[in-house]
């Protein structure tokens, strides 16, 4: 069958011996997994209060989305904001959100039983199947809301923007998952909501995954993944064999 995305046609396909060797899962957090934009919108806007700024529309906080916390605070503050601004309004932007994580964050439809269909597939012939998250999120917010909703228990690793010298699309991330669990660069998939996703599977030289329900989705016309998804549903018949 084909999606479509904008103007272009990305083409996916029901042969899941495609896939069938994959055996590292790599997910994005916000826009593949849990929808945190109204969380994020409501922290940035108590940065921009707090900076003695007016707040920003909810959808303009959207587009800056997906890069990690100190460019979302900063493209939040405007070409003007010098370092030390920015410094000052991801401090206030840390402090509000560290308190309201989950007050609106969900998981989007589809992806508890997608990671459970998954979990109860684990196995590529002889070796169980593994995944993790790779996010641009800070480390500490990641694993508080992936234990908050109750995801945590799905995933070996969860790597987040400080957790590496470069954030995505640089390879670092998923060159560090791939030697630490011994899987070939074609023995894993990249999953993610937007273009930074598909860059930094092309970078590392794995498959990529695109979802069409998140945040960055847009992006992804210009650059098109392997797979795309409607919903993660769908993720486990490309992956099995049967």
């Amino acid at each position: 069958m084909k999606l479509e995305i904008g103007n272009i046609n990305v083409a996916t396909t029901d042969n899941a011996q495609r896939f069938a060797g994959v055996r590292l899962l790599i997910f994005d957090l916000d826009g593949t997994l849990v929808d945190s934009c109204e969380d994020l919108a409501i922290s940035v806007n108590a940065a921009r209060v707090g900076m003695g700024m007016q707040p920003l529309p909810h959808e303009q906080i959207r587009g800056y989305v997906g890069h990690g916390a100190p460019m979302l605070v900063r493209r939040s503050l405007g070409p003007e904001a010098s370092d030390a601004d920015v410094e000052r309004a991801l401090g206030f932007f840390r402090e509000h959100y560290r308190g309201h994580l989950l007050d609106n964050t969900e998981t989007y439809p589809g992806v508890r039983e997608a990671l459970e269909a998954l979990a109860g597939r684990g196995f590529v012939g002889d070796a169980r199947r593994a995944m993790a998250v790779l996010t641009n999120k800070p480390t500490d917010f990641s694993e508080e809301i992936l234990k908050g909703l109750g995801l945590r228990h799905y995933f070996g690793s969860v790597y987040g923007g400080e957790s590496f010298e470069r954030k995505k699309p640089d390879p670092i991330g998923v060159e560090t998952l791939l030697r630490e669990l011994h899987v070939a660069p074609r023995e894993a998939m990249m999953i993610g909501d937007a273009e930074i996703d598909v860059q930094t599977a092309r970078n590392a030289g794995v498959w990529a995954c695109g979802v069409t329900y998140g945040l960055g989705s847009q992006g992804l016309a210009a650059h098109p993944p392997d797979l795309l998804l409607d919903s993660l549903t769908d993720l486990p018949r490309h992956l099995s064999p049967h």
